[in-house]
């Protein structure tokens, strides 16, 4: 192959070569590894920032001398974080107890389980969030890719048969050209992979926490309720 047609060669000659169906494959890939990568960033840094909160509050949290001390914590700023959102919905239903209708028609111990349970489900939602994004991308990307080197050899094969010069230089140049595709795909999907494995493992840390968290809230505020009044309370929230 002459040096001129060599230097011709790469991912911008294959690109003015492939045809409508090629370019959509391009597209779809590069509209993944945007979608991937914005997940990435904004949940690493959303994660970051959750876990630098909680670990304020809870640190505040165990401090406290009471539940009114708490309660005055949690009335002073907004619940910016889900440890913070779970004790102000938990303090809540020591108001809410008292009242009469369905929702408290179990008891305080059922109402406050159904509470904590929910605020722990509502949270393992939003964990949730772009997860399915980067499951897609991490498993659909590389059979794109492929898709798209498939058809890229075949539109060069067409095109090298019609000009009749089928020989190994002008075969080999178009093919390599069209495995681009398939390294494309593999670039969107690894990176999806990993930060899927690395977001569902973190999940189910924070999860972990969150539960353990609800479980402390459970006895301290049926602690209260049984003993009417705040001394076991106190002693009961000497942990930190």
């Amino acid at each position: 192959m002459e040096p001129t047609a060599v230097n011709t060669l790469g991912f911008a000659h294959f690109l003015g070569q492939t045809d409508a169906v090629g370019k959509a494959v391009l597209v779809t890939l590069v509209l993944l590894s945007i979608a991937s990568w914005y997940l990435i960033v904004t949940r690493s840094l959303a994660n970051l920032i959750a876990r630098r909160k909680a670990e304020a509050f809870l640190e505040r949290f165990w401090r406290a001398s009471s539940l009114s001390e708490v309660e005055a914590l949690l009335g002073s700023r907004v619940a910016d974080n889900a440890f913070a959102n779970l004790a102000e919905k938990s303090l809540a239903t020591l108001t809410d107890s008292g009242k009469c209708g369905l929702a408290v028609a179990g008891g305080m111990a059922e109402y406050l389980t159904r509470t904590l349970n929910n605020e722990v489900d509502r949270e393992a939602a939003v964990a949730e969030y772009g997860l399915t994004v980067l499951a897609s991308a991490g498993s659909a990307a590389p059979y794109i890719g492929l898709f798209g080197t498939v058809w890229g050899i075949y539109h060069a094969l067409v095109q090298i048969g019609l000009s009749g010069q089928g020989t190994l230089d002008k075969v080999a140049g178009p093919v390599g050209e069209a495995l681009i595709m398939t390294a494309l795909g593999l670039a969107v999907a690894i990176p999806a992979v990993l930060a899927y494995n690395a977001f569902n493992r973190r999940n189910r840390v924070w999860l972990a926490h969150l539960e353990s968290f609800a479980h402390d809230l459970y006895v301290l505020l049926t602690v209260k309720g049984s003993s009417g009044g705040g001394d076991a309370v106190r002693v009961a929230m000497g942990r930190g």
